[in-house]
């Protein structure tokens, strides 16, 4: 029973996948089903399946987590963050998950020349999890964003006015 359970469960997940994957290359993602498969048993528990998050128990990828990738050190932070530094998936799988999340979830945000995560990258980031310093460390990636939009926001007014 348990045994179906699963197998039904995995089937709806891979006919979503192919869903949304039909028509849209993902670079870095081999397999849209798989990395479908590996979000709903390894990040949506947290994260929710529309990837909005919780604020009590994991942030929000959707319209967010691409946006990370535009400062300093968050294409590392987000390699290194305990849930995916920790999966329990092999450094492929990993990598194509992270490239799906970020193509899934968010992207608007999703920077020009986008270099998808590769398997080795993966590898050296998992050797260097983040632990308690995690949510420090996003705090400030986070005040970073919000510096780079204020100053954005500042240019184009002073663009606008002229």
């Amino acid at each position: 029973m348990r045994a179906a359970v699963v197998v039904a469960i995995l089937g709806i997940g891979m006919a979503a996948g192919a869903a949304a994957a039909i028509g849209t290359a993902m670079p870095g993602v081999a397999n849209p089903q798989r990395a479908h498969v590996n979000w709903m048993v390894k990040c949506q528990g947290c994260h929710r399946p529309d990837g909005q998050g919780t604020p009590t128990t994991a942030p929000a990828m959707a319209g967010q987590v691409a946006r990370l990738l535009a400062v300093p050190g968050g294409r590392e932070f987000l390699g290194q963050v305990p849930g995916v530094a920790t999966a329990a998936l092999p450094d492929d799988q990993l990598a194509e998950l992270l490239n799906w999340t970020l193509q899934r979830f968010d992207p608007v945000h999703m920077p020009a020349g986008f270099q998808p995560y590769t398997t080795d990258e993966i590898r050296k980031l998992r050797e260097t999890p983040l632990r308690i310093e995690a949510a420090a460390k996003r705090a400030r990636l986070v005040a970073a964003l919000e510096m780079h939009r204020r100053i954005d926001a500042a240019r184009n007014q002073k663009g606008d006015g002229q």
